[in-house]
């Protein structure tokens, strides 16, 4: 064989091994529900903050650690641990995704957090945009 032939097939392998590492590191939108079926797989949890229960965040305790509750779309409440410092604004958040895997004893153990929070834009605070009234 010549060696083009032997680098082509080397990058043909590659490829080939990149592919199947993405495909395999994959995850997907669930509840806390199928998110606890499967443990093993990482799903991003969409939800609310439940702001009845307190926040637990002690940097001097673990600066890693911070832990809420989240209410998923089907209503399912589970603790939420996150292993990072808290978030700023955190508390401003309208929709939470978290990003991580269930554990045995209710709660969802997360690696990172998205935050959606309100707009500042409303179409009443948009300078130079008038309503249309029809």
């Amino acid at each position: 064989m010549k060696k083009i032939h032997i680098i082509a097939l080397l990058v043909i392998a590659v490829a080939f091994g990149v592919i199947l590492a993405s495909l395999s590191n994959n995850s997907s939108y669930a509840s806390f529900k199928e998110a606890t079926d499967h443990p093993r797989n990482t799903y991003h949890v969409v939800g609310k903050l439940d702001r009845a229960k307190a926040f637990e965040y002690d940097p001097h305790v673990n600066a890693n650690l911070f832990t809420f509750y989240l209410v998923d779309k089907d209503g399912t409440e589970r603790k939420v641990l996150l292993g990072k410092p808290k978030p700023d604004d955190f508390e401003k958040s309208d929709q939470i995704v978290v990003i991580g895997k269930a554990t045995g004893n209710d709660e969802f153990v997360a690696a990172d957090v998205l935050m959606k929070c309100p707009s500042k834009y409303t179409a009443d605070s948009i300078p130079g945009q008038k309503q249309s009234s029809l």
